[in-house]
């Protein structure tokens, strides 16, 4: 993987040109022994390479739009891309009216240059964090290929085509997990917003209240200067922090249960890398934590959010939708005004609460997913996929509930499997968060 600075700069000397990052990107899709086939739902051949000449050309005589003019990437398949459909990964809205305009993510990141090459799988309507996918394939996590394990979701397709090589970088959505744990699980990095940075229009929805859109890529920095890019700022790589004196704190309570082996000794190396680099290191308890299985037992946000989008199309298409998907959104359909109301009121109050809690902290720590990647194979039973389900959304779910920032950077040693430390920060603390991290990750290099 190259990221995207190294990419750029290949591009300003002249030792590579657009054409042909392009049709590195377009083979490694098309490699018939690859994932290509089960990471893209849709390639973008003749346009990316019709782009790409335009890139071309405008550096070639001095006017290009900028330094990242030229370099491929790949869009999440819940992104409206002007002159086609936006399944979102399902089999019902396949054939769904083109829609007019680029969402304004997508617009941004084609007005810096940025040229994408397709649109990636992903967990159906986003609604999952395995990445399983019974319509278009699932594609196969980077790490033991051969055992074919999930690449984590709902972003999957994105990061498979990072991990790759098939795009640069990509654009995922976040609404539990979304760009967290298929970074995990596929040894990138993905980043979540503070939401309100960044505009959902033009986003098929799962449930807006906690929705955002992020970036997956191979560093801090590549997602750094593409959130800016997002939020219409400038990009900028970010400024590592000074690790000593930071105050880095690490829940005691549900966050590190369930931990297998391997994550529970990458995520104790990071901490003792992190201690040693001058980090204080601090076991805390957060007693709001405990109150949110209650909080969101009938379903939560996702589903009474994503229930009052599908209703219509759940009563007239309900059996094209994958069951498993299906019967998640359905749980909306029992939640009433009243217990809606109760669950605005009850977030509220407990952010108020998290915000005091975290105050003297610089960030928070956890694994990003507390096992690694399991077979797609052993996911086929209900009950299996269930609670595996639950078990991978648990931690990253806590920054959309609580409405924060939060990253995941891979914390494992190169050969085994993947594993990401999540470091959440402060609501509107983004660059704080990427200084942070971009310091963390140095150090866990």
């Amino acid at each position: 993987m190259r990221k995207i600075d190294e990419l750029a700069q290949a591009l300003a000397d002249g030792t590579t040109t657009s054409r042909s990052l392009i049709e590195e990107s377009l083979a490694r899709i098309a490699d018939p022994d690859g994932e290509g086939a089960r990471a893209f739902i849709k390639v973008h051949a003749d346009q990316a390479r019709a782009m790409a000449d335009t890139a071309d050309s405008l550096r070639k005589h001095g006017r290009s739009p900028g330094p990242y003019a030229g370099i491929p990437i790949a869009l999440k398949d819940l992104f409206d891309i002007a002159g086609e459909p936006t399944p979102a990964g399902s089999a019902v809205l396949a054939n769904a009216p083109d829609a007019k305009v680029n969402a304004p993510v997508v617009a941004r990141m084609i007005a810096a240059g940025f040229i994408p090459v397709g649109r990636t799988n992903m967990t159906e309507f986003a609604f999952s964090g395995l990445g399983i996918n019974p319509h278009y394939g699932t594609p196969a996590s980077p790490w033991d290929r051969a055992s074919k394990r999930i690449p984590g979701g709902s972003s999957s397709g994105t990061a498979v085509a990072v991990a790759d090589g098939m795009a640069a970088a990509g654009l995922g959505t976040d609404t539990g997990g979304s760009c967290r744990i298929p970074a995990a699980f596929c040894g990138i990095v993905g980043y979540k917003p503070t939401a309100r940075r960044i505009p959902i229009d033009g986003v098929l929805p799962l449930a807006p209240s906690l929705d955002s859109v992020g970036p997956l890529a191979p560093s801090v920095a590549c997602c750094a200067e593409i959130d800016a890019i997002l939020a219409g700022k400038a990009p900028a790589a970010p400024t590592p922090a000074r690790l000593n004196g930071l105050r880095l704190a690490v829940p005691d309570n549900m966050v590190l249960d369930g931990m297998d082996d391997t994550v529970a000794a990458a995520f104790d190396a990071a901490l003792s890398s992190l201690s040693a680099a001058g980090a204080r290191i601090e076991q805390t308890h957060f007693h709001d934590f405990a109150e949110l299985p209650g909080v969101n037992a009938k379903g939560g946000f996702a589903a009474s959010e994503a229930y009052a989008w599908h209703r219509h199309l759940l009563a007239t298409q309900g059996s094209g939708y994958d069951p498993r998907i299906r019967v998640r959104i359905a749980r909306g359909e029992h939640l009433s005004a009243a217990d809606y109301l109760d669950l605005t009121h009850a977030r509220a109050r407990l952010i108020a609460s998290f915000d005091r809690a975290t105050e003297p902290y610089d960030c928070i720590l956890m694994p990003s997913v507390p096992i690694i990647a399991p077979r797609i194979a052993d996911l086929d039973d209900e009950r299996a996929y269930n609670s595996i389900n639950m078990l991978i959304l648990r931690n990253t779910a806590l920054g959309n509930f609580f409405d924060r920032c939060a990253i995941s950077v891979p914390c494992h040693r190169i050969g085994d499997a993947p594993v990401g430390l999540m470091l959440m920060g402060e609501t509107m603390g983004d660059a704080r968060l990427f200084s942070i991290a971009a310091a963390v990750e140095a150090v866990l290099r």
